[in-house]
């Protein structure tokens, strides 16, 4: 039996002054998840440092530049090609001004006593719940 290769992915939960989370609505033209609630974040290329990355994508995404703080969690899915692995971060705004990609049709600060109840991509549900869970 063929088993699928690993993929890293990374996430980040950036947290605003007030506690507030970032998510991003994704295009309706997302090859996956399109129209659903997602965490700023993506793949590492070849040779760049997963915390680069990371930086790297959230500053593509949003305008924003962040400051990374810690750990916040893992979560997985499967695409047709690979298993997916998400190493999921915590971080601050520290500077810009919240601009979308192309690859998002939405934004919003949402509580974290509400996440749990947005229409997030599968793969992130159960780790908004104990999230939510551990930071309300």
């Amino acid at each position: 039996m063929f088993e699928k290769p690993f993929a890293l992915s990374i996430k980040v939960v950036v947290l605003d002054a007030n506690g507030r989370c970032l998510l991003l609505k994704r295009s309706m033209s997302s090859k996956a998840n399109a129209g659903k609630w997602d965490l700023p974040g993506g793949k590492i290329n070849i040779g760049e440092r997963f915390d680069e990355a990371l930086l790297r994508e959230v500053a593509e995404e949003t305008g924003l530049t962040i400051a990374l703080q810690g750990v916040a969690g893992i979560a997985e899915s499967e695409s047709p090609s690979n298993r997916i692995a998400y190493l999921i971060l915590e971080g601050r705004p520290k500077s810009g001004e919240l601009l979308l990609s192309r690859e998002h049709d939405d934004c919003a600060w949402v509580d974290l006593r509400e996440l749990p109840a947005m229409d997030l991509c599968e793969q992130f549900r159960s780790f908004a719940r104990e999230y939510s869970r551990m930071h309300t």
